[in-house]
């Protein structure tokens, strides 16, 4: 089994998916959690600024469908909880986002870096209803290649 929470962007869902096959042995499991579309239709905002960030943001059935295509059988899918997000993790991020500014007083990247997670936060609060994290589990039929 792979259990990834909030990791697999980083190399992208289906390549994730694909480069992650080869280490589960059949009938194993791959449990990832991935930022997906909830809606097919948005507003240019929100669409835009997932394009800047992570352009492979899809939605729940597209990514459903890579998980086949990959050698999975998909067993479950649930949209993580608006409160998981608003009261723990962007709320609880407040109080380490002035202190680091404190701390690096002046310094223009970590003041960027605040602004944009603070950026994101206002996003998730606009637009939640258009996007969120998804878990998806699979159970692994054959091997990709």
């Amino acid at each position: 089994m792979i259990l990834s929470e909030g990791a697999i962007y980083n190399i992208g869902f289906e390549r994730g998916l694909n480069e992650w096959n080869k280490y589960i042995k059949k009938d194993g499991y791959l449990i990832v959690s991935e930022a997906s579309w909830f809606t097919e239709d948005r507003p240019a905002e929100i669409t835009d600024f997932w394009m800047d960030a992570y352009s492979e943001i899809d939605t729940i059935p597209n990514c459903i469908s890579k998980m086949q295509k990959c050698g999975y059988i998909p067993i479950a899918s649930f949209i993580i909880p608006e409160h998981c997000w608003t009261d723990n993790f962007y709320a609880s991020h407040v109080s380490f986002q002035d202190s680091f500014l404190t701390k690096y007083a002046g310094n223009k990247t970590v003041e960027e870096f605040i602004a944009y997670e603070r950026h994101e936060a206002k996003m998730y609060n606009k637009y939640k209803k258009y996007y969120g994290y998804v878990f998806y589990i699979g159970k692994k039929i054959f091997c990709s290649n």
